[in-house]
């Protein structure tokens, strides 16, 4: 049998032994598979993922190999996009980046030895990436971003908003583009700088979630004189300076006040394990309640009286809603230099027990960033979201005294719907069942049709992306994927009539 080797687009056909000689042409390129230390940033999901080389974007280190395995789900094509490659090889000796699939060698890319393509498709679900050093002086190393065929719009985490000149469009980030290094200014209220990276800045405005990666719709509009930085979602933005154009994040629209602004939650709904009551310098006691821990209250914020893990605050909503977020600040205070660094939250229905709120990939509890100081407003968006009726916040770590404001956002549940929903019943979700019932009664009196039906009722399976997410149950260990279309975004799946709760 004579062998076929395919390496830099040109294919290599001999003996086996040619073919071996060919692929071990560079040092140790895929004969030797044991992992050095050359591996940096790398966030991998079923359906995309981040790789980078040690110390991104500083100098990678002398002598290393990094090797990883790649894979997305079967029936896919693997698109690999090469966002960042600086080599220190003019000749790919010692210094170089390669990728295998089953059928296919992709380099050895290096210095200028080799034009580095900006897009790679793969006819295979899976590729290895293999990164190899020897000594050198400088050089960045590499950052790739991969994604199935699913997403034909992949971008890398390196894009910046000012990269594209059109007013709207759609993209798909990565999984792990969070920690990646370059700046963002801005928020998602007033829109982010052009000069900001795509992903990192949907992360931050709770768009996707670094986990998953995800679709992201980005509207360009006419630039603002000055962007506000603030922490959201574990990264800090920057303050920015006047820009020609700005960029905000299409939502689906599920991002009010669920406290205090609608006037909906008296002050009775929200409570706590403890307050503190201390006394001034006149002789006057000062009530620290949980009636002062909405954030659109001014004065001082609800403060427990002990310092404990045993603390909480409390809030009723009402009726069972969708909660997609919540944003908190300290005290307020210039004075009182309290404030919750970290917190976790809990969650129940009526008559239904406590439950912690996980992880995206985990089972463990989430621990979520709170404040640096004692006035900043920081947010925190949960993906997926919360549907409950109560829910609870429980400090874990604090500077001087538990002091905390807040605010929940998110929005009612139409009756009668999942909470993804929007009002109105799609007309062709009516016309699907109808359709099988008129067939179904022609078939009837034209038996023949039957014979025409290899397979009458089978399942069209959904492209639809689907967490599962009971309140009344524990969370499971892993999501549930149908596909993996659209990380982070449930919607109706007329195919299956799939509904995200």
């Amino acid at each position: 049998v004579t062998p076929t080797c395919q390496g830099g687009g040109r294919d290599v056909q001999g003996s086996w032994s040619a073919c071996l000689t060919f692929v071990c042409f560079f040092p140790l390129t895929f004969c030797a598979l044991e992992t050095g230390n050359g591996c940096g940033h790398m966030v991998v999901y079923q359906d995309s993922g981040t790789l980078a080389s040690k110390n991104y974007p500083g100098t990678y280190p002398n002598y290393t190999v990094c090797e990883k395995k790649i894979q997305v789900p079967q029936g896919k094509r693997l698109i690999l996009k090469i966002g960042d490659l600086d080599i220190e090889s003019q000749k790919c000796e010692s210094n170089y980046l390669t990728i295998l699939s089953s059928t296919t060698l992709h380099g050895p890319y290096c210095g200028n030895m080799m034009p580095v393509p900006k897009e790679i498709i793969l006819d295979t679900n899976e590729a290895t990436i293999h990164f190899e050093s020897g000594s050198h002086v400088s050089g960045r190393g590499f950052l790739l971003s991969y994604a199935s065929s699913d997403h034909p719009d992949l971008i890398t985490c390196l894009e910046r908003a000012n990269h594209y000149m059109k007013t709207e469009y759609s993209r798909y980030c990565p999984a792990g583009c969070r920690d990646v290094a370059g700046d963002i200014s801005g928020n998602i209220v007033e829109g982010y700088r052009d000069t900001s990276l795509l992903c990192k800045s949907a992360i931050h405005a709770g768009v996707i979630a670094d986990e998953l990666g995800g679709q992201i719709n980005v509207i360009l509009q006419k630039g603002a004189s000055r962007y506000e930085g603030i922490l959201a979602n574990g990264i800090l933005s920057q303050d920015g300076s006047l820009s020609d154009k700005r960029f905000m994040f299409t939502s689906n629209g599920c991002n009010k006040s669920l406290t205090l602004e609608s006037g909906a939650i008296p002050n009775s709904q929200i409570t706590a394990s403890s307050s503190w009551e201390p006394t001034n310098e006149i002789g006057e006691l000062v009530q620290w309640s949980p009636d002062k821990a909405w954030l659109q209250v001014q004065g001082p914020s609800w403060a427990s009286n002990q310092t404990n893990l045993r603390q909480w605050l409390e809030i009723d909503l009402g009726e069972k809603k969708r909660i997609t977020g919540i944003r908190t600040t300290g005290s307020t205070m210039l004075k009182f230099n309290f404030y919750v660094k970290t917190f976790i939250i809990n969650y129940k229905n009526n008559n239904s027990k406590w439950k912690t709120y996980k992880g995206i990939l985990s089972n463990e509890e989430k621990v979520f960033q709170g404040n640096s100081n004692a006035g900043g407003i920081v947010r925190n968006n949960f993906i997926p979201p919360i549907v409950a009726r109560y829910v609870k916040v429980i400090p874990q770590t604090w500077h001087q005294r538990i002091a905390l404001k807040l605010e929940l956002t998110g929005c009612r549940i139409v009756q009668g719907k999942g909470p993804n929903q929007s009002a109105g019943i799609p007309t062709n979700l009516l016309s699907v069942p109808l359709g099988i019932l008129s067939f179904l009664f022609f078939c009837i009196f034209d038996p023949g049709c039957w014979k025409q039906i290899k397979q009458p009722f089978a399942r069209h399976q959904s492209t639809e992306f689907t967490i599962s997410y009971n309140n009344e149950k524990e969370m499971p260990q892993k999501l549930e994927l149908v596909t993996s279309t659209m990380a982070g975004k449930c919607s109706l799946t007329l195919s299956c009539g799939r509904v995200c709760n």
